[in-house]
């Protein structure tokens, strides 16, 4: 794919946080799991990935906004123009060794994403996408799946841990999907659920309480893919609110509703 000069910044700074991740992930493997001594580790990696991608994006678009896990939201110069940043998506894979994580991009122009980067550093897998010129795994051209039925289909979310008040709301969504499909998965990854919906790996992808951070690049690389994506809740904003529903055209509309009604 030839990309705009401001996806060509945004890969190189995903290679490059990512080379750095990879090197981080081989210690976390070598690391007994602990609370205290392998998550303080994964958070210096998340930070440092952080402040490469900073230096990397900002360096070269110093007048653009910055929205991030770590730092919060730094208002630019050009108020019209934002990054978007998860330096590390799947942060307890990271830490328990799996390899199934990955850095999120997004650049944000009046509102609406217009370039997004989705990099599987363990994979070696680049989702790109920038509006109206489609989206991209590596040199191919990504399509949803074309799957029509819910019953052929199997679905991605995020389930709620640590005490958050989520639970009854997806236990009620999986009482209402899992009888309907062929199948939910949970890969602990918001980034890389939603371009597997754009690689037609999943047929769709829905999820509450997630950070705009997480959802910012996944929604423009689905939606360049051919896929639809959506609030859960009338009059919400998936960034600002943190929740989709997402899926490939044909099998949308049944798969909202299900979720909707839950």
């Amino acid at each position: 794919m030839q990309g705009s000069a401001n996806l060509n910044i945004m890969i190189k700074a995903a290679r490059k946080a990512g080379r750095g991740l990879v090197k981080d992930f081989r210690e976390v493997e070598n690391l007994q799991v602990s609370s205290k001594g392998a998550g303080d580790f994964v958070s210096r990696a998340d930070i440092a990935a952080e402040k490469t991608l900073k230096d990397e994006l900002l360096g070269a678009r110093p007048n653009y906004g910055w929205l991030a896990e770590e730092e919060g939201e730094i208002p630019g110069t050009d108020p019209t123009r934002r990054w978007i940043v998860d330096p590390l998506d799947g942060t307890t894979n990271f830490l328990h060794g799996l390899p199934h994580w990955g850095v999120s991009i997004a650049l944000e122009h009046k509102g609406e994403i217009v370039s997004a980067v989705v990099f599987d550093p363990a994979k070696d897998e680049m989702f790109v996408a920038e509006k109206g010129a489609g989206a991209w795994l590596n040199e191919s051209r990504l399509r949803v799946s074309d799957r029509r039925h819910l019953i052929e289909s199997i679905f991605a979310t995020g389930l709620p841990f640590g005490g958050r008040t989520d639970l009854p709301a997806t236990l009620q969504d999986l009482a209402r999907l899992l009888p309907a499909t062929a199948g939910v998965r949970r890969w602990g990854a918001a980034a890389l659920d939603l371009a597997y919906v754009a690689a037609g790996r999943l047929d769709g992808y829905w999820e509450r309480g997630v950070h705009a951070w997480d959802l910012a690049a996944g929604l423009l690389i689905v939606r360049e893919a051919g896929g639809l994506a959506e609030p859960i809740r009338a009059g919400a904003s998936m960034l600002g609110d943190g929740e989709i529903v997402a899926a490939n055209a044909q099998v949308f509309d049944a798969f909202a509703k299900v979720i909707r009604n839950a």
